[in-house]
């Protein structure tokens, strides 16, 4: 089967992220569905953000089926007209051609269908047993897939609308995720489906992003919204936070590396990787040569050095670390 474990990460109309305010009043164009869009797309968003969409019929249809799946209470006499007003005053914006090129390397691209629509799946993790594993956002699901017999699985979650995004494999084989919307970090058991929930002890800390273990099995973790950084330990489920050294800095990627913990402030001006030495609790940081825009993920190398990549100043960047 053909699958989407491609995320549609980039503007699609609901996200897990706190309501943002509208600058300035949006003025959609006259036609069928213009009332019900104003209604039921501005509620996780503001109609300046659907203005600035551009998709084909078959991406505005997964669009409001995630609206669907993560519980806006669009009447269904009103879905096929708010897509058709969707994807013929916003249909999809010119693109670069892809440049095919030709060379020595033979690749085939498999696919999977992912089972509910509408799921954005993201952030896949290949686990030691061959398996991959992905969040399903708006389905409040991990799934998993088989390459070799291409079974998919899909495991439910604890709380409703737990907005599950980053992911990572413990030594025993479980996988643990963050809940940005629910304010969690979760540890699901592939061989019983069981779910732990960790809650955040600071109503504050808000969405928990990306997740690393560290070489004593200490869970670390980035809190985008709400600029912390934070620390579970598995055998007791204590859970610390931290600040980053930045004001509203966004901390995105982590990595565990040179017994330090690594990740970036992707939300400060220039954008800084910085250093936390669990022993001495002390912060240190530096400016991205590029000066950055958004930091995203981060990885480490073979000899232990952190790597990241940029999304915005197209760079991929490594710290060596002396």
């Amino acid at each position: 089967m053909k699958s989407f474990l491609i995320a549609l990460c980039a503007s699609l109309l609901c996200t897990t992220l706190p309501a943002h305010s509208q600058q300035k009043p949006v003025n959609l164009p006259e036609g069928p569905g213009k009332d019900a869009v104003a209604t039921y797309c501005s509620g996780c968003h503001g109609l300046s953000r659907v203005v600035a969409s551009g998709y084909p019929q078959a991406y505005w249809n997964t669009a409001i089926r995630m609206m669907l799946n993560f519980g806006v209470p669009i009447p269904p006499d009103q879905v096929i007209p708010i897509t058709d007003y969707l994807a013929k005053n916003f249909p999809e914006r010119p693109r670069p051609v892809a440049n095919i090129i030709p060379g020595p390397a033979q690749v085939t691209i498999r696919e999977w269908e992912v089972p509910i629509p509408g799921s954005r799946p993201h952030d896949p993790l290949a686990t030691r047993d061959g398996a991959i594993w992905y969040t399903g956002q708006m389905t409040n699901r991990l799934g998993r897939v088989d390459p070799k017999t291409g079974q998919v699985r899909e495991y439910p979650l604890k709380s409703p609308q737990t907005g599950p995004h980053g992911l990572v494999e413990d030594r025993d084989g479980n996988i643990w995720f963050t809940g940005n919307h629910q304010s969690l970090v979760g540890k699901l058991d592939p061989r019983t489906g069981a779910v732990t929930e960790y809650r955040m002890p600071d109503p504050g800390a808000k969405d928990p992003h990306s997740l690393a273990f560290d070489q004593s099995g200490i869970l670390w973790f980035t809190l985008q919204q709400s600029n912390m950084m934070g620390r579970l330990d598995p055998r007791t489920g204590e859970v610390k936070l931290m600040t980053s050294p930045t004001p509203r800095s966004r901390p995105y990627g982590i990595v565990a590396a040179k017994g330090a913990i690594w990740y970036n402030e992707s939300g400060a001006k220039p954008n800084t990787i910085v250093r936390f030495d669990p022993t001495t609790q002390q912060f240190q940081s530096w400016v991205i040569p590029s000066g950055g825009y958004i930091v995203r993920k981060m990885d480490v190398m073979p000899d232990g050095n952190p790597v990241m990549v940029n999304s915005t100043v197209n760079f991929v960047g490594m710290v060596e670390v002396k």
